[in-house]
């Protein structure tokens, strides 16, 4: 199979290294990823700027790896890799990850992670994206590796092109091998999200931090599941839509659409 690997934590990461390692002993690998970490990027591309691109050697590899590292985002790397350097040698599916984060519920509108894997999707290919928590006990060769074992059995299973938001917990329930569960997205915030700060002229900022506040979540949830030791899986859309105010507003005696005021 012909794979696209990308990321959002950068091309010299732990994680796209185990899944080139693991994945390049059977499969045609191509890796378009970030020359730096583009950590919550969401489904951003770089306009007005040049975007770099440079070969790049990954060396514990079973065979030798197409590999780009790019000045841009996860994105970007896909999008750039499928429109202009692909030719006639389009994958068969993208992977975005092993990212260095979980990536559930409401993190998914952020992560680079996720977005690179929906430009796969949206470009009409099977696109997952894999994250694992960030204090996992879980080796991320370990986890290249069960995804490579699953990859075939996502692929028999589905007719169409399909996108996964895949997450790995701390550890796995019980100390069990890898059990793994389909589920909806969850609820997940953060609070005190912004700390502010002074400098000596009185210029103020503020970074970014937080903690995570979840809420309401049963156990057909992401979050549920990741949090009790499972490995979540949860297929993602591109539609938007709400359907049930759409049906609102819509007027029945319209067959064009119209809509109520």
């Amino acid at each position: 199979m012909r794979i696209l690997l990308v990321n959002d934590d950068g091309i010299a990461s732990e994680g796209i290294e185990a899944l080139v390692k693991v994945l390049a002993v059977k499969h045609e690998i191509i890796v378009a990823a970030p020359a730096s970490e583009q950590s919550g990027m969401s489904h951003a591309l770089t306009v007005r700027k040049k975007l770099l691109v440079e070969s790049y050697a990954f060396t514990e590899t079973a065979r030798l790896v197409e590999a780009w590292k790019i000045s841009g985002t996860p994105t970007d790397c896909v999008k750039l890799y499928l429109d202009a350097m692909a030719g006639d040698k389009k994958p068969e599916l993208v992977i975005s990850g092993i990212n260095r984060g979980a990536n559930l519920g409401s993190d998914v509108l952020y992560s680079g992670t996720v977005g690179a894997a929906m430009e796969g999707y949206f470009h009409g290919i099977s696109s997952i994206a894999i994250s694992r928590e960030a204090e996992a006990k879980i080796d991320y060769v370990e986890i290249a590796s069960w995804l490579e074992e699953y990859i075939q059995l996502f692929g028999r299973k589905e007719s169409q092109p399909y996108f996964l938001n895949i997450n790995f917990p701390r550890e796995f329930r019980d100390n069990a091998a890898a059990e793994f569960v389909f589920t909806a997205l969850g609820h997940r915030d953060y609070v005190n999200a912004f700390k502010r700060s002074v400098d000596a002229e009185g210029k103020v900022s503020y970074f970014i931090s937080g903690e995570m506040l979840d809420f309401d979540n049963s156990e057909g949830t992401d979050v549920f599941a990741v949090k009790n030791g499972y490995v979540s899986i949860t297929p993602l859309q591109l539609d938007l839509t709400d359907y049930s105010r759409l049906h609102v507003h819509r007027s029945p005696l319209d067959d064009a659409g119209g809509f109520k005021l």
